[in-house]
Order: structure tokens, then sequence, then C-alpha cells
């Protein structure tokens, strides 16, 4: 364990961390300083690792000493800028616009809720950014960082609570 690791993460090289480079897919939009909600792109910064939350009828609980929270199939994030509970973890069903965290697609297997937008919770500047599970393909996310599950659990067992999440906005880094 490193403590307070940094975990880089760059348009161009994709996550560093401890000499290791791997492939990570980004926000459709790329990386942007203005995040907005809905805008597509992955924020710029430095973020807390908050908690890791995982499907729990198809992993096991990561080990990794953040704090850890399995998945109910009733897990949403509100996404909805005018609702008091925007960028935050609500219990389905919700009436106000939300993620369901519970997919079949495999990518919110873990999911690494980040630090970003959350102390404090600005409307509109973009919700349910996290570090999860890269598609087959790495295809673009919504504005998360995704890598493959192996290099997620192998990265997560490495980090403490120190650990933060650096997002940079130059495509040559």
């Amino acid at each position: 364990m490193i403590a307070g690791m940094d975990i880089l993460v760059s348009p161009a090289g994709g996550l560093v961390w401890e000499g290791r480079r791997i492939r990570a897919a980004l926000g459709r939009s790329g990386v942007s300083t203005d995040k907005r909600e809905g805008d597509g792109a992955t924020p710029a910064g430095r973020f807390p690792l908050r908690r890791v939350m995982f499907r729990p009828d198809r992993v096991a609980p990561p080990e990794t000493a953040l704090p850890v929270r399995a998945l109910g199939r009733d897990d949403g994030w509100c996404d909805a800028p005018d609702h008091a509970s925007y960028n935050r973890l609500v219990r389905l069903p919700f009436a106000a616009s939300h993620e369901a965290l519970w997919r079949d697609d495999g990518l919110y297997d873990v999911i690494v809720d980040l630090g970003y937008n959350d102390d404090p919770v600005v409307p509109g500047r973009g919700s349910a950014i996290f570090l999860h599970v890269a598609r087959p393909d790495f295809g673009p996310t919504q504005g998360c960082v995704a890598v493959p599950l192996v290099d997620l659990l192998r990265l997560l067992a490495r980090c403490d609570a120190g650990a933060r999440l650096c997002v940079r906005d130059d495509p040559a880094a």
C-alpha cells in the first residue's frame, strides 16, 4: 500500500500508477476544466477516492483500504441538478432523473465514487463521476474514467484513504 498515492490520468497516456500504464476510457467529449451536467466530458482535477461499490452477485468484495459497500438492485445516483439529492446515492424507485447503478452490462460491477462535485455539491457541475470497468472495446464513457476490471481490482488493492485520481486536460501529457 502506498499512502496518499496519486493515480495519473491523461488523454494521451491512459492511467498511470506505481510505474504501470494501463489503457483507460474517458468521456466522449474528452477532458474539461469546465464540466457541466450531460456534456460527456471527464472533469480535470485531483479527486479523492471516496468509496468502492460492487455487484455482490458478480464479484467478491474488492481488497482495499477504502470503504466498501455492496450494491443493491435499488441503488441509483441522482443526476437532476434541481433536486436536493443531486450527485448523491439514492434508493430506487426515485422520482427525479437518476442513473441505475445495478447494470446488466458489467460496467458497474466495481465502481469507485470519486470526490468530484461533492463538497459542496454545485448544481449543474456534473454528477456520477466514477472510476469503473471499461467496455471491452474501450468505448467512451459519459464522463467517467474506465479501466479493465482486473486492473481496477489491482489498483484498489494498493489504495488507501489518501489516494487521489489526477485527471489532466493536456492531450500531450
